[in-house]
């Protein structure tokens, strides 16, 4: 974990880092060592639970990570039950293969210690300021993630025992540098060429196809010409955001909201706070260290003096110990009690916070203000038609939900009920629905035996928060084979472009005889040379390219001749010559032999949990 910590400890901020090293304890069934199971068992690893809700919590997780990978493709994927359970299948094998791995560090008495977490959280960048651990960073990015320091400790010490192995295991890979080098000289080897295209354009004029073999071409190929699935719905939607638009407020109402909720336009007290710091891992010694600092306050020695000379937070010490300004509940609780007892000037005693001791002093306060009745009107107006149409929307929707199941055969009384009109959709395919219904939950239910088979209204859907539809089915087309008139002309274009490709193969292979024979003159096309052509060059055709790097090494004296397929036509290959690479650059081969270390070391893990499991008795029981 605290690799990933440290690869983006440069980013953008540490929450971003964080977040995603969270996450992967989901996805990786930490879970189970931070709390208790519960509910049927999803696997049992040599007895060790992995719990239903764990496999659930894992594998919405990576639905989220998949949703936000793929954006508005993921609807569509997520509609096909198959797919997702392939997913979830993979993040059950990933949850089962993580508990075989600290079972085995069990086994293999690795342990870690709470120092051990200690100096690890102490030495890692992502907490430091200047080079320094600084528990007030540590401790706020943790109150954003709504982590307690515990229970961070707690997946450190999982995932630190568990990395002890897997470094002991797949840490020790090598390459060797002949082996990087070898594949480097692959990797940047040139080649010299020459070639000829044949554009099967020109052939379309000429190309002439009968309906008889149009036809034939129909009747072998039957599957090619399926027409899909396809459905129109109606529907009743309750939308709170459509239904605030239609609300009107008065002046009075908005300022007797106003006065009735000043708390929500006060902007809260800030107060601006310095320290002295003392975070050498030592508790006895920091205490020490502060409380001789403390008497010499005392007896009157400047604050800002004493903590650019004492404090152990570099940052704040440049600043004569000057934090920021702060509202209450935003630091770590001794800290922030502290620094709120205090009146403007004064000075605390001395502090102990998570990973070390303060003293406090607070600078400057800055009192809350409520902001004025102009400044905040038309966010009132937003409130209260939001909280009218709530209201509103919430009464509508027992409606809703109560007559179309009442009525399910039809959705004009559920409309009237809930004044609103039925509204229809177009005929679409499960793959691409109107964009207003585009959601998982909704197809779902457009296809299942309920709305489809039975022609019943579908229970209420959310699309979003406070918004709302029941659909039925108005008109279903069974997936089938489109008759030939309606495929008769596309199947004629496509055997034309297929006559058209293969008088182009037959000129290529032409060509291909000519130069075969030596007689490398042609009249009706030009051969192109490319020298020292590379295998990422975006100027040349990639199936020449491709063609290019496939061909064998020349005789000495020799060509190689080949032919390749494009788009649109053929080409016509020369290799002359295959150029070695000359001064490979050394980051490329390190950049290589990391890369291939990975490789290898990956490998090496999958091959370790095979292994595991192999020798391991794993249960899937199946919930009742």
């Amino acid at each position: 974990m605290l690799e990933k910590i440290r690869e983006g400890s440069q980013g953008v901020i540490a929450k971003s880092i964080l977040v995603l090293v969270i996450l992967s304890f989901a996805f990786t069934g930490v879970s189970s060592y931070l709390s208790s199971n519960t509910g049927a068992a999803a696997a049992i690893v040599n007895g060790t639970e992995i719990s239903a809700a764990e496999l659930e919590q894992a594998f919405q997780n990576e639905r989220a990570s998949l949703e936000q990978q793929y954006g508005e493709m993921f609807a569509a994927l997520s509609a096909d039950d198959t797919y997702m359970q392939s997913i979830k299948n993979s993040v059950l094998d990933r949850l089962v293969a993580n508990v075989l791995v600290d079972q085995a560090a069990i086994d293999l008495g690795l342990r870690v210690s709470d120092e051990q977490i200690k100096q690890a959280i102490f030495a890692e960048p992502a907490f430091q300021t200047d080079g320094r651990f600084d528990n007030d960073r540590y401790q706020a990015v943790l109150r954003q993630l709504n982590y307690q320091p515990a229970t961070f400790r707690d997946m450190m010490r999982v995932d630190m025992t568990r990395r002890q192995l897997l470094n002991a295991l797949v840490g020790s890979e090598f390459v060797l540098d002949g082996e990087a080098n070898q594949l480097a000289q692959v990797q940047s080897q040139t080649r010299d060429i020459r070639y000829v295209s044949v554009d099967a354009t020109p052939f379309l004029a000429a190309a002439s196809v009968t309906a008889e073999e149009a036809k034939t071409f129909y009747d072998t190929n039957l599957n090619q010409f399926k027409s899909p699935e396809l459905i129109s719905l109606e529907y009743v939607e309750l939308d709170v955001a459509d239904m605030a638009k239609g609300i009107t407020t008065d002046d009075a109402e908005i300022k007797q909201y106003y006065d009735e909720n000043q708390a929500q336009y006060k902007t809260p007290e800030k107060r601006l706070a310095s320290h002295i710091y003392a975070a050498s891992g030592d508790d006895a010694a920091d205490q020490a260290k502060l409380e001789a600092i403390s008497a010499r306050l005392a007896e009157g020695e400047d604050f800002a003096e004493l903590a650019k000379t004492e404090s152990d937070d570099q940052f704040s010490a440049e600043q004569g110990g000057q934090i920021d300004w702060f509202e209450q509940g935003v630091m770590d609780p001794a800290f922030d009690q502290a620094l709120f007892s205090l009146a403007k000037g004064e000075v605390s005693g001395v502090v102990k916070g998570e990973f070390g001791y303060h003293i406090i002093k607070l600078d400057d306060v800055q009192a809350g203000a409520i902001a004025p009745f102009a400044d905040v009107k038309d966010k009132i107006v937003e409130q209260i038609q939001q909280k009218k149409a709530l209201d509103i929307f919430y009464s509508l929707q027992t409606k809703l939900a109560d007559t179309s199941y009442e009525i399910p055969d039809t959705l004009f009384d559920t409309a009237k009920a809930v004044n609103k009109e039925v509204q229809t959709t177009a005929l679409f395919t499960r793959d691409n629905p109107p964009a207003k219904l585009d959601n998982p939950e909704l197809l779902k239910a457009a296809f299942s035996d309920q709305v489809l088979n039975s022609g019943m209204n579908s229970d209420v859907i959310e699309l979003a928060p406070n918004h709302v539809v029941v659909i039925r089915v108005k008109e279903h087309q069974e997936a089938g084979t489109m008759s030939f008139d309606k495929v008769e002309a596309q199947i004629m274009q496509r055997l034309k472009q297929d006559k058209a490709q293969e008088a182009a193969r037959e000129k290529a292979a032409t060509y291909m005889a000519q130069f075969k024979a030596g007689d490398f003159s042609l009249t009706d096309a030009e051969i192109v040379t490319v020298a020292k052509l590379d295998r990422y060059n975006q100027d040349v055709n990639a199936a020449v390219t491709n063609k290019a790097f496939q061909m064998p090494a020349p005789e000495a004296g020799s060509v190689s001749i080949d032919t390749a397929a494009m788009g649109a036509g053929y080409a016509v290959v020369i290799l002359d010559k295959v150029n070695t690479a000359d001064n490979i650059d050394a980051d490329l081969i390190q950049s290589l032999k990391d890369g291939l270390a990975r490789q290898f070391s990956q490998a090496d893990y999958r091959a370790v949990v095979e292994s595991l499991k192999a020798k391991a008795t794993i249960e899937y029981p199946v919930a009742e």
